[in-house]
Parts: structure tokens; C-alpha cells; sequence
């Protein structure tokens, strides 16, 4: 036998082990995960050992923009300093108060287990959970954390919803005896669902005015909340998520109430799942702090804000998404406004209006100006500190919003 003939078995042998190996390393295509709820977390100190000093039950209330069949919970101890054990969590369809559907009540699993340890710094995303989620439900995502060390813990402060928490673990009880309610979201950063390969999420950044203060509790009225209902209406946009990345206080360029605009933007807008679009809604408390006729501090040029609103620009495009600008609304009134912020409001909103950095404008300036003076919210959008939209205001802003944005 020549040696030709002595090495093509071995080739086709070994051919045929080769394409077994390829076969068995092809992985399944991943799902495509897209956020329906999403909030962006700060740091609490906790002195008083207002947490982890007893085993507590926390059953926080969300409510989700898109449904979904699976969905998976991200959990935050990006500012904790001491590791944080979560020893069991589940969520559930929320009924009244600090009830749940039992009937929809899933238990939680990370890795498999039913706990799970955070380290100082990081997040833990749950494996996915199936539940029949609807659009605009109100999810209750139950948390037990037993009595540990907590210096300090992460929470996002404003929830403008009202959760609860009981003693012990009492995570898939239907009706909390005798629950406290709190105002804040604890450990709880996002909620996403599995969607098909059209859907994506919108990330509304910004300040008090995106995270919805001084709208009614537990309504829902946010101006992001609103524009999640006109898209889901809108058969070209049913597809899309509203992520609600706002904080009370937040500024571009200098910490305040949560880390500044330029420094949590990876974590609050680049890391959620599947978004595709992002409107950035931020600068009027570096205004309002810059040019303070009492008590001016962290002073900025309208020149620097807009080179951070650039910045936030250029990131975003980095990965693919659109960049929509919102115009500074109306401040005239408010307690830190001035005559030389105006002017830098003016400036900022000029540029928004123009610039070619963005890939289009949402004129909140123009829906809740006094048409008669302009420099000021209208009767009917202001909240009364005239600084923050009431319900009424957040309706006006959500309504201005053109859905074409959204389509492109």
C-alpha cells in the first residue's frame, strides 16, 4: 500500500473528529435581553445601622414598561463597602399595598442557588425567571437580607413609589403582616426581559426632573413613564423600553446627590441591556448652583457644560446609539435662579437646538414655557416651586416628544 493510500483514512478520521468537536462548541444563540425597568443607584451612608441590623424582608415596587414571558432581576452593591448577602428573592405580580399574586410568585436563583454574595463594588443579575409579565405591570421584587455589616449601602433615594419591608424572610408571603413602607429602592437596579430581536430600550438620563419629583406617588406620572404608554400605542414603537436613569440633584460636571453625569454614565446608560436610544436631559442644577445670587459654588461656564453634554455624546455613538438632546426647561422662579443662569440656559439650550454633536432635539424648553413669558413654566405645567413640572407638566413633555425618533 502506497503511502497515499495509508494516510487518507487517517485524514478523513481525523476530519470527521474535527467536525465533531466544531459542532459540539457551537453555543446557542443568546437571548436578547432588553430592560423594561431600570433605576440608577447612590450611595447611603449607614451610620445608625438603619440596615443590616436585623433579618429583613424587602418587597420593593416597580413598574415595568414592556412585558415579557422571562425576565431576569439585577441587584446592586456597587456603593456598598462590606460584602452583601441577598439569602433568598423572588418576584411576583403586585395586587395592593404590600400584597402580591401568589399564583405568580417565582423564586430567584443566581447561579442556581437561592443566595447570593455581592462583593463591595459590584452587581449580581439573577438567572432568568419565567413569569407572565404584562406591559405596564407592577412588579414586586422580594428581597431577604439577613442581619449583616453595612457601612454603607446603595439605594436610589426618590422612588415616588411605595415599598415594604417586613421582619425575616417572608419573601413569598402573600400579605405582609404589618409592613413598614419606604420611599426608596434598596439593592434593586433593573428589572429586563427577554424580547425579540426588534425590541430596545430608551434610557432617560437626567436629574429630578427625569427621575419625577414633585409628580404624584405611586401614579406613575413621570414624564418617561408617560412616553412608555404613547409608545406602545404606536404600532411602529411597541417595541421599545423606558429605563429611567434620573436623579434628584444630579449635575454633568460635580457630584451632589449622586455620582456626577460624566462619571456614572458607563454604568447608568452604557451597561443596560439593548438600548438603543438615549435622550439626556441634565445641567440646570450646574446652572442653578453656578450662578446662585446667595451662595455660588462649583462654578461652570455654559462653555463647560456643553463640552460635558459633548462628551456624553460621543460615548453613546461609541456604542451605536442615538443621541437625543432635551432642552433646559423653564427655571425663572426657582430658588436658585438668576439673571446670569438664565442666560446659561439660554446658551446651553442654543446649542442643543443646533449642534450637530446630537442626532436630534426634544424641545421640553417650548412644551412647558409661559408662551407670554418664556423664561418661566406656565401655570398649568408648574409644579409650584417653579423649577419641577407637576403631573400636568410631565404630561406636556412626554406629549412633545415626537415618536419618529424612535424609529430610525
Amino acid at each position: 500500500m502506497n503511502l497515499r493510500a495509508r494516510t487518507l483514512p487517517l485524514l478523513v478520521l481525523t476530519l470527521v473528529c474535527l467536525c465533531g468537536i466544531n459542532e459540539k462548541a457551537v453555543a446557542a444563540p443568546p437571548d436578547h435581553w432588553v430592560g423594561t425597568w431600570a433605576t440608577s443607584p447612590v450611595a447611603l451612608p449607614n451610620a445608625d445601622a438603619q440596615f443590616g441590623a436585623t433579618d429583613t424582608t424587602y418587597r420593593e415596587i416597580v413598574h415595568v414598561s414592556l412585558g415579557g414571558s422571562r425576565l431576569r432581576v439585577i441587584l446592586s452593591n456597587e456603593f456598598g463597602l462590606d460584602p452583601l448577602t441577598i439569602n433568598a428573592a423572588s418576584i411576583a405580580l403586585h395586587t395592593t399595598g404590600g400584597d402580591i399574586d401568589p399564583a405568580s410568585a417565582t423564586a430567584l436563583t443566581f447561579g442556581g442557588h437561592p443566595s447570593v454574595t455581592i462583593p463591595p463594588g459590584a452587581l449580581a443579575v439573577s438567572d432568568p425567571a419565567s413569569l407572565k409579565l404584562p406591559a405596564f405591570a407592577d412588579l414586586a421584587v422580594s428581597l431577604f437580607v439577613p442581619a449583616q455589616p453595612m457601612q454603607q449601602i446603595t439605594h436610589h433615594s426618590f422612588a415616588d413609589q411605595t415599598s415594604y419591608t417586613a421582619p425575616g424572610n417572608v419573601v413569598g408571603i402573600k400579605a405582609l403582616e404589618s409592613p413598614k413602607e419606604i420611599y426608596n429602592w434598596p439593592f434593586l437596579k433593573g428589572v429586563d426581559v427577554v424580547a425579540d430581536d426588534k425590541a430596545a430600550s430608551i434610557v432617560a438620563f437626567g436629574d429630578s426632573i427625569t427621575d419625577g419629583a414633585h409628580s404624584t406617588r405611586d401614579a406613575n406620572s413621570r414624564w418617561p413613564d408617560l412616553l412608555a404608554h404613547r409608545l406602545q400605542a404606536n404600532k411602529k414603537t411597541t417595541s421599545l423600553g423606558i429605563l429611567n436613569e434620573g436623579i434628584g440633584g444630579n449635575r454633568i460636571l460635580h457630584d451632589n446627590t449622586g455620582p456626577n453625569a460624566l462619571s456614572r454614565f458607563d454604568r447608568d446608560v452604557l451597561a443596560q441591556a439593548g438600548v438603543k436610544y438615549l435622550i439626556i436631559l441634565e445641567s440646570i442644577n450646574d446652572i442653578g448652583h453656578a450662578k446662585d445670587l446667595i451662595k455660588p459654588y462649583d462654578v461652570v461656564s455654559a462653555d463647560d457644560l456643553i463640552a460635558g453634554l459633548g462628551q456624553l455624546a460621543a460615548r453613546a455613538h461609541t456604542h451605536g446609539i442615538k443621541v437625543y438632546g432635551a432642552t433646559l426647561t423653564p427655571y425663572i422662579g426657582a430658588k436658585y435662579a438668576s439673571p446670569a443662569g438664565e442666560a446659561m440656559r439660554q446658551a446651553v439650550n442654543q446649542w442643543i437646538r443646533t449642534t450637530n454633536q446630537l442626532d436630534g432635539v426634544i424641545d421640553f424648553d417650548k412644551a412647558t414655557q409661559d408662551p407670554a413669558n418664556p423664561t418661566v413654566f406656565s401655570p398649568a405645567a408648574d409644579s409650584g416651586d417653579h423649577l419641577h413640572p407637576g403631573d400636568a407638566g410631565y404630561k406636556s413633555m412626554a406629549d412633545s416628544i415626537d415618536l419618529n425618533l424612535f424609529t430610525k
